[in-house]
């Protein structure tokens, strides 16, 4: 395991990720995945309880390539970058051969529906347990029944697009109402998934420049590759410094 800027980082290849979630779905308990990536770890240097929930997930998995810098820097070793739309595809997959059902919970307007549907066109066996694009107040008011309709779905893993850190919280405020066995924040990966956002090609992926792709296919995300690109890198030279 690294950690970097003070949050864990599971060592972790993508086989070694697909069991252990094998094993977390044999089990009738709460397990909760993070896909992070430089704008979290960012966002936890000023968000103290996102961070603690961070450091208390059953699995984090790298995503992005700064974490690879960032293991460079400090001086660790990092498992492969793992994606968040891989990890969805790869997780539907499980469920469809395995029998268990998915909620796909969040996103922007009608594309968890998409997402569903093109997971579905993939994987025929997938079962959906349930489809939500609630608007989450900041009083949290809608939220019970937004659990109580997870539950009475029946649904084994629950996919939530509410974006960082909404997401990771909301998933630890009820870890202990839910009645599901695994539960993933999702970001934008139902936009990636149902074609409303461009993915990048695998091989700007690989060469590490997806955020140049987005820069030019989503300008309006420029804060948030600057987060990534500019800011990450950064704290992190200058963490490695203070030591």
């Amino acid at each position: 395991m690294a950690k970097i800027l003070g949050v864990k980082i599971d060592r972790v290849n993508f086989g070694e990720v697909m069991a252990k979630i094998a094993a977390f779905l044999m089990v009738d308990e709460f397990h909760m995945i993070a896909t992070v990536n430089p704008e979290f770890l960012v966002t936890a240097q000023r968000d103290e309880p996102f961070k603690n929930i961070l450091n208390s997930t059953d699995l984090n998995v790298p995503d992005g390539v700064g974490l690879q810098f960032g293991a460079w820097i400090s001086r660790q070793k990092m498992g492969e970058r793992i994606t968040g739309v891989d990890l969805t595809w790869e997780i539907c997959k499980l469920a469809a051969e395995k029998g268990y059902s998915v909620y796909f919970l969040g996103g922007a307007e009608g594309a968890a529906q998409k997402a569903a549907n093109r997971l579905e066109l993939m994987y025929p066996e997938l079962k959906i347990a349930g489809i939500a694009c609630p608007i989450i107040e900041v009083d949290g008011a809608a939220e019970p029944q937004i659990i109580e309709d997870i539950n009475n779905s029946n649904a084994d893993i629950l996919l939530v697009a509410l974006g960082a850190p909404k997401q990771e919280k909301f998933l630890n405020r009820y870890r202990d109402q839910l009645k599901i066995k695994l539960a993933m924040g999702n970001g934008g990966t139902f936009d990636y998934i149902a074609g409303v956002v461009p993915y990048a090609p695998a091989w700007i992926r690989k060469i590490g420049l997806e955020w140049l792709y987005r820069l030019f296919t989503q300008p309006k995300r420029w804060r948030r590759i600057f987060t990534a690109t500019i800011i990450f890198p950064w704290l992190i030279i200058k963490s490695r410094f203070q030591k």
